[in-house]
Order: structure tokens, then C-alpha cells, then sequence
């Protein structure tokens, strides 16, 4: 015991002594959670909005008032005919006109959108966003419009970093563990001090989990570090039990730190260990995860691609766990297949690892 805790610390120097590997590990959250919270956002705001009014009505007033008390949408004019608001439209002067029927009030006709589609996201926010505020407002006292009520749960001011602070944890988390553990390994190869290790008393599993133990613990900073910044400084809520969030952002952690090992035993220069984790974790992290784009929205190859992706599961977990509340029952078949790949990962990694080298 006494030989791998003298691993363990040896370790723990190495990466302390390195500032380079200590700005990625915690200024590469920091850097990230700030974007994809504030800059990188899909949250609407001061849409430019033409009105066009086939009667001034009480009812069809009040409507108005909503969408221009509101921080979505910035009255530009009230337009006299729909084909003017198209035309101030397609001359970029506008990006949505709500044009209300006759007799919109009194339940006759309804309300149309005309929307800039060119841009397809950001057309659905539009049209989304001002059909909640219309039928929301639409459906309180007498008249009509409607009566629709629909009540947004969740996530009621529609933030987006309910939806991209899940996904930055599992990007996060998997090319943090799983690239600085493959890199760690693979740098003793390159300085030809994996032979003295191997060549030491101590068995080489314990040198791989020695080697692991550093990174696990500086991987479970990282998620306090990324939890406390989304709930005081992007405001998303902890709505599900602290326990599980942590427990199952522990068994992801193993997971990724498996599949580094993994990544380890196959690599051999940092370089070609760097580009393997760059282009199996980073890309289809992002892209393929479900983080940035519905997985149901992909192509059918892309889904099933998706569905070997780590990310995607945990991503599905934490969203349920931080910002729906719910239970660990309710999120039983990703911890699962969390489970089963830390397993798979582990298993392949320590079978293909090499006691003497080629």
C-alpha cells in the first residue's frame, strides 16, 4: 500500500507542477460553462415585430401590450395590410409580423404569424415564443381569441442554459477524463519511464489505477466547480436529488476515465493520443450527444451512431435529474448503459494493457 500511495502522490506532483495541465483542467470549464451560459445562446430577445390590426379592439389591444411589454419582442410599427408586413420582411427591416383577424376578439378570425424562416431554429423560437405570450394572454377574461392557455413547464422564462448546461457537464467531464488520463499514460511511454514502472513491485493494475486516482479526484472538483457555477451564476436549478446527480455524474466519470485508459493502451504519442480523443470525443460530443441538436431530429445512421455515444445518455440523465426533478427510476436506463460501458471500457482497456513493452 505504501508503494502505491507513493504512485499516487507521485502522480498528483506531476500534474500539480504542470500549470499547462492545470489551466485546461479548470480554466477550460470556467471558459466554457461562461460561453455556452451567456454568449453562445438561443434565448430570444428584441425580435423586431410588425402589428397588423384589422380592428381596434379592446381585447386585440391588450395582445399588443403583452408582446410589447414583454423582453422577446420590439414593436417596430403596425402595418395596414399582411402583404406590407411580408414586404418589410423580406426587405430586412423586420423579422415577425402577427397579423390579427377581424373580429379576432369576438372568436371569429385567429391570428396569423409571418415569420423570416431564414434561419429555420430561430423562426420556430419566434413563432413559439409569441404564440405562448398570444395564448397565454389570450385566454384570461371575457372575449376570446381563442381561450388557449398553455403553461411551459420546466423551464418557464425558456433559458437555454437549462438545455446547455447538462450537455457542457457530459462534454466536459468525458474530454477532461478521458483526454488528460490517455495523455498521462502515454507520456511515460514517450520518456521511456513506462519500463521502470513496469520493472517495480507493484502489479501494473495498480499502476493504471494509480495513475487514474489524481484525475478522479480532480474530476469530481471540477463537476462541484461546474454545479455551483449553474446554479449561482447561470441560475439553473437543482431541482432532483444532489445525491443521485453526483452519484451518477461519478459512475460518467469512471466511465470516461476508462475509456482514456483505453485510448492509452492504443496510442502511442501524445499526439496521435490527443487526435483520437479530439476526434472521437470532442466532435460527436457536441454534435452527435443530442447537447446542441434533438437526437430525434438526426437521420436514421446518425441516430444509431448517436446511440453509442456516452455523452448522449448522461446528458439525458442530467436534464431529467437537474431541471425536471425527477427520480433515479425515472433515469434506471441511462445509468445502466452507463454502467455497462464503464464496464466494457475497463475490461478491454486492462486486457489490452501491455506488461512489457513492444
Amino acid at each position: 500500500m505504501t508503494q502505491f500511495s507513493s504512485f499516487v502522490l507521485k502522480e498528483t506532483l506531476h500534474i500539480l507542477r504542470d500549470r499547462r495541465t492545470m489551466l485546461i483542467l479548470f480554466g477550460m470549464p470556467v471558459v466554457m460553462m461562461l460561453l455556452f451560459g451567456f454568449a453562445i445562446s438561443t434565448d430570444v430577445r428584441d425580435v423586431r415585430t410588425i402589428i397588423v390590426l384589422s380592428s381596434q379592439d379592446q381585447q386585440t389591444q391588450r395582445l399588443v401590450e403583452a408582446l410589447s411589454a414583454s423582453e422577446y419582442f420590439d414593436i417596430q410599427r403596425v402595418a395596414s395590410t399582411p402583404a406590407e408586413a411580408e414586404r418589410l420582411i423580406r426587405s430586412q427591416q423586420a423579422d415577425l409580423a402577427i397579423v390579427f383577424g377581424q373580429r379576432f376578439a369576438n372568436g371569429g378570425s385567429g391570428v396569423q404569424l409571418i415569420v423570416d424562416g431564414a434561419d429555420p431554429n430561430m423562426a420556430q423560437q419566434y413563432a413559439n415564443y409569441a404564440s405562448q405570450i398570444l395564448a397565454s394572454h389570450a385566454g384570461r377574461g371575457s372575449g376570446g381569441g381563442g381561450g388557449i392557455s398553455t403553461k411551459l413547464l420546466y423551464n418557464p422564462q425558456m433559458q437555454s442554459s437549462y438545455n446547455f448546461v447538462p450537455g457542457i457537464m457530459g462534454m466536459l467531464l468525458m474530454l477532461i477524463c478521458a483526454m488528460m488520463t490517455s495523455i498521462s499514460i502515454v507520456k511515460e511511454k514517450e520518456r521511456g519511464t513506462m519500463e521502470v514502472l513496469l520493472v517495480s513491485p507493484v502489479r501494473p493494475l495498480m499502476i493504471i489505477v494509480a495513475k487514474v486516482v489524481p484525475y478522479l479526484v480532480l474530476a469530481f472538483l471540477i463537476l462541484a466547480a461546474i454545479l455551483l457555477m449553474s446554479r449561482y451564476v447561470l441560475g439553473v436549478p437543482l431541482a432532483g436529488s444532489l445525491f443521485w446527480i453526483v452519484s451518477v455524474s461519478g459512475i460518467y466519470i469512471v466511465m470516461a476515465l476508462a475509456l482514456g485508459l483505453l485510448i492509452s493502451s492504443v496510442a502511442k504519442t501524445q499526439l496521435v493520443a490527443l487526435l483520437m480523443s479530439a476526434m472521437m470525443l470532442l466532435l460527436p460530443s457536441v454534435l452527435l450527444s443530442g447537447m446542441m441538436f434533438p437526437v430525434e431530429s438526426m437521420p436514421t445512421p446518425l441516430q444509431y451512431v448517436s446511440a453509442v455515444m456516452p455523452p448522449r445518455y448522461y446528458i439525458q440523465a442530467m436534464r431529467s435529474l437537474m431541471v425536471m426533478g425527477a427520480g433515479i427510476g425515472s433515469i434506471l436506463p441511462e445509468v445502466l448503459t452507463l454502467v455497462g460501458m464503464a464496464a466494457l471500457f475497463l475490461t478491454i482497456a486492462l486486457l489490452t494493457f501491455k506488461k512489457r513493452l513492444e
